[in-house]
């Protein structure tokens, strides 16, 4: 049986546009778009990994708001979890440091990139209001 990792996301809205990720190489399906974010550690809630990763990924401090949606993939290395919020930026702006590139885009555009699979349910949902 596959291990099964819980992780989340972040939806960081800013002026109608979604903050969005590209993995960077030498990872897991590098390359592939995502919304940042990373795995919930022993004794973290959704929010507080969230919260954690935002700031050890971008640098950044944001506020964790409502929860969007909860989606699971099975890839060939493990079934991912992927819980993923609403977040807005508290203090600071995101820097590149594990990932290739980041954009801030419209729902439109969004969907014009490649997603990793786990993210694209969640994809598809925020396009919509964006």
């Amino acid at each position: 049986m596959k291990k099964r990792i819980e992780v989340t996301g972040a939806v960081i809205v800013r002026d109608g546009k979604v903050l969005c990720a590209r993995r960077g190489e030498g990872k897991s399906l590098a390359g592939y778009w995502e919304f940042p974010g990373g795995k919930i550690e022993p004794g973290e809630t959704p929010e507080e990994s969230l919260a954690r990763e935002l700031k050890e990924e971008l640098l950044c401090d944001a506020e964790v708001g409502s929860h969007i949606t909860t989606t699971e993939h099975e890839y060939d290395f493990a079934i991912i979890v992927l819980s993923t919020y609403y977040c807005t930026l508290v203090k600071g702006e995101p820097v590149l440091t594990e990932h290739a590139e980041i954009r801030w885009l419209t729902g439109t555009e969004m969907l014009e990139l490649e997603w990793a699979p786990a993210d694209v349910p969640a994809v598809e949902l925020i396009a919509k209001e964006y």
